[in-house]
């Protein structure tokens, strides 16, 4: 339990410094925005030079009142501790500038390392408070993916900044946050995400060996009752990685082309044969 606290208590330092390095080294050093409550408190900078380190963690601590109904203790101990620390290296970071004539070299950036901060925070178990919380809160009840969430919450904080940064520095930052909504997925959810299939055919029985035996993926089969003809059945359901879907397409068209098939996307999966935990810890 100690060495787990002190790894993670390890990776929110690391994500949050990265955090940082992206709002004052690239961001705010060449104009651009960000999304959520980074992108107000730099906006705020840009308008009437307020800190983002005190608006940071302002604005935050109004958020974490309503993601400490909604996330985990831990999770919201460790987003306390996360805020603490974003406001600490933006505010030891704050003269760090990288200033390039190239500002789409410094959008790309500050977006890859954005993601790369969060998505460390977050494999930690915290969160960096914010437009975050909100999209955990959009995954937890709606199914979205957080990634995919957080990008939807901060375009619609860049997109009205356009009155203020200008509509050049606008579409930089939209870009960057694009990147690193790219980057935190694959942090979370890996280079190699997994599909669910849910098969549904006559033939069920040739179907599953054929992909117990050529693909290597167990298959589960679930008892079904088809209502229009109200015949029973049985449903088979597998879950496999990207490079494997066509093998299976393969498999269902050569031995029942008139099969129906639904596949899914899947955040995360635990078990034999693919990752042991939800986090690395």
């Amino acid at each position: 339990m100690k060495r787990t606290l002190f790894l993670n208590l390890i990776k929110l330092t690391v994500g949050a410094f990265i955090f940082a390095l992206s709002v004052n080294m690239f961001a705010l050093s060449n104009n651009l925005g960000e999304g959520g409550v980074t992108g107000i408190t730099l906006l705020l900078y840009y308008t009437f030079q307020l800190p983002p380190a005190l608006t940071n963690i302002l604005f935050n601590a109004v958020l974490l009142v309503i993601g400490y109904k909604y996330l985990g203790k831990e999770s919201f101990y460790y987003t306390l501790i996360t805020v603490g620390l974003m406001s600490l290296f933006l505010h030891l970071t704050e003269g760090w500038q990288f200033h390039t004539e190239q500002t789409i070299v410094a959008a790309i950036t500050a977006g890859f390392l954005m993601g790369i901060g969060i998505g460390i925070i977050m494999k930690a178990g915290g969160t960096t408070a914010g437009s975050v919380i909100i999209a955990q809160l959009l995954t937890k009840f709606f199914g979205w993916n957080t990634s995919y969430a957080l990008l939807i919450i901060d375009a619609s904080v860049v997109i009205p900044s356009i009155y203020i940064l200008g509509l050049e520095n606008m579409l930089l930052t939209i870009i960057s946050l694009i990147v690193a909504s790219f980057v935190l997925n694959f942090i979370l959810e890996g280079s190699n995400p997994k599909k669910a299939l849910t098969i549904i055919s006559t033939k069920e029985q040739e179907i599953g060996k054929r992909i117990v035996t050529d693909v290597n993926r167990g298959v589960t089969v679930i008892p079904g009752y088809g209502f229009y003809k109200e015949e029973q059945k049985k449903i088979l359901y597998v879950v496999i990685n990207s490079q494997q879907l066509l093998a299976v397409y393969k498999i269902i068209n050569e031995i029942d082309a008139s099969a129906f098939v639904i596949v899914s996307e899947v955040q995360h999966v635990i078990g034999e044969g693919f990752t042991r935990q939800l986090y690395d810890k």
